[in-house]
C-alpha cells in the first residue's frame, strides 16, 4: 500500500534557468551527469555551480558510470551535499565503500529485463537509499524508452525509483503500477528540437503535475 508521496527526480540538467524551472515545478531531487561519454554530461565544476542554485530540501544528484575515485571525490568536495547515483557495473563492494568512505547516500541503477533478478540484485546493495529502475538498452541509461512494470516485484527491499521512457503522459501509470517512492524522469521533459540536458518549463511542470495526480488518485482508492 502506497502511504508516502511520489517523490520527482529531474536527471540531465545543464543549464541554470532549467534547474530553476525544476524547482519552480515542484522536483525533490536534480540530477547532475559526469560522464563524459553521456549528451547531458557536465564538469564537476559545472555540476557544483548549477548545484548552488538549489534552495534547502532539494537534492543534487551526481550520476557516475564506472568513474575513477579521484572523480568521485572531485564531486563530493565539489558538491558536499549531493546524493551519489552508480549508473554503470559497480559491485556492491565498491558502493558500500565509497558509501562507508564518504558517508553519502547512493542509488544504484538497475537494468530491467526479463529474467533479472531484481531481488537478488537490490539485496546485495543493502546500504543504497534506493535501487533506480531502468530498461536494459545498449550502453548505459534508460535511452527514453519504458520497460515492462510487470517485472517490479512488490517487496523489492530497497526504496524503488522508477524510471525510463517517463514522460506527463505515463507516468500516472507507472505510479500506479509501480507504486514507487520515487520517479527519475530525463529526456521526457526536454524541448524536442533542442540539444540534449535542455530541458522545457511546460513538461516539466506537467511531469510533476501529473505525478501529483497519481497520488491523489491513489489516495482517494485506499480512503
Amino acid at each position: 500500500m502506497k502511504t508516502e508521496r511520489t517523490r520527482i527526480k529531474i536527471c540531465g540538467l545543464t543549464r541554470e534557468a532549467d534547474v530553476d524551472a525544476a524547482v519552480a515545478a515542484g522536483a525533490d531531487a536534480i540530477g547532475f551527469v559526469l560522464y563524459d561519454k553521456s549528451p547531458r554530461a557536465l564538469s564537476v565544476h559545472r555540476a557544483a555551480e548549477l548545484a548552488r542554485r538549489l534552495p534547502p530540501f532539494v537534492m543534487p544528484v551526481c550520476l557516475f558510470v564506472n568513474a575513477g575515485q579521484d572523480l568521485i571525490d572531485a564531486a563530493i568536495e565539489a558538491v558536499p551535499q549531493a546524493m551519489l547515483q552508480f549508473h554503470g557495473d559497480e559491485t556492491p563492494a565498491r558502493c558500500d565503500g565509497v558509501h562507508r568512505a564518504t558517508g553519502r547516500p547512493y542509488l544504484r541503477a538497475a537494468r530491467m529485463a526479463p529474467g533479472f533478478a531484481l531481488l537478488d540484485f537490490a539485496a546485495g546493495f543493502d546500504s543504497a537509499a534506493g535501487i533506480l529502475l531502468d530498461p536494459h538498452v545498449e550502453g548505459y541509461g534508460g535511452g527514453g524508452k519504458a520497460f515492462d512494470w510487470s517485472l517490479v516485484p512488490a517487496n523489492v527491499p530497497r526504496p524503488v525509483v522508477l524510471s525510463g521512457g517517463l514522460h506527463a503522459a505515463n507516468v500516472i501509470d507507472g505510479i500506479t503500477a509501480v507504486r514507487p517512492w520515487a520517479v527519475d524522469v530525463s529526456s521526457g521533459v526536454e524541448i524536442v528540437t533542442g540539444p540534449k540536458g535542455h530541458k522545457d518549463a511546460a513538461l516539466m511542470r506537467q511531469f510533476c503535475d501529473a505525478v501529483r495526480e497519481a497520488d491523489a488518485r491513489i489516495a482517494d482508492a485506499e480512503s
